[in-house]
């Protein structure tokens, strides 16, 4: 008596099948959240297109496009990779989803990759939107590809490491006030909107923030034509090992 052939096999699924999926899952809910569409998409479009078209803000010589879409590109990084990615992973702990899927078969380190591709997906589709509108408004932009790709990634480590930090050491609506507090602080003080140098000397001290360090290093490219910003490169390097590192050292999954 033959004992069978059964499909689909039993067991669990190959560890990169599993990141494509969960990715795929994570970016749908992503997508399809309102608050969330509302803090990566539409605030940074509108702030880009109300301060290059409204004389608001002193930007400088040149067009006010040229320095404000570097750092609308920043601040939609940080939208995505911390306050996002915050806020949803901080009441996933808080509802038990993140203590179910460390049960599953899909390891604890293959949901952070999962989670981050998800943000990289989203940041992609952020960024080619912004492009397109800071070009419809006249953006002329410079430098290197290569050297934006570099930043944009170290940003996306470094907020992503410290949103993670918040939603696994806080309470769910700690993190929810928190993320959106220091969402709302960065946009006013680092770099984003208004050169640091309005800040006088506090200006000097608020660089070494990560989206100080990003606005000025694409800015530093996209709009003076600069080769690699080493300066703003090694902040958000250390930014994104220090974040991770905390991450994964007190995270909690309960």
């Amino acid at each position: 008596m033959s004992t069978g052939t059964y499909a689909p096999r039993p067991g669990a699924a190959p560890v990169g099948r599993m990141i494509a999926a969960q990715a795929a899952l994570e970016t749908r809910m992503l997508l399809r959240n309102g608050e969330q569409l509302l803090l990566t998409v539409i605030i940074p479009s509108l702030l880009l297109v109300l301060f290059s078209t409204v004389d608001i803000v002193d930007t400088g010589t040149g067009e006010a496009v040229d320095f404000l879409a570097p750092g609308v590109l920043a601040l939609a990084v940080m939208s995505t990779a911390f306050t996002g990615q915050a806020i949803a992973t901080g009441f996933e702990r808080r509802y038990g989803v993140l203590k179910r899927l460390a049960a599953s078969p899909l390891p604890r380190w293959a949901l952070m990759s999962a989670k981050t591709l998800a943000v990289l997906v989203t940041e992609v589709l952020q960024v080619a939107l912004l492009t397109v509108i800071a070009l419809a408004l006249g953006w002329s932009p410079h430098g290197n590809p290569l050297s934006v790709f570099v930043l944009l990634v170290l940003g996306t480590a470094a907020f992503s490491g410290l949103g993670l930090l918040m939603a696994g050491t806080l309470k769910a609506e700690a993190t929810l006030a928190a993320a959106n507090l220091v969402f709302l602080l960065l946009l006013v003080g680092g770099g984003v909107m208004v050169p640091l140098e309005k800040f006088g000397a506090a200006g000097d001290v608020l660089a070494f923030l990560p989206i100080s360090a990003l606005s000025d290093g694409l800015r530093d490219v996209l709009q003076q034509g600069a080769a690699m910003p080493w300066g703003d490169a090694l902040i958000l390097a250390v930014w994104a090992v220090l974040g991770l590192g905390a991450a994964a050292r007190f995270f909690r999954w309960e």
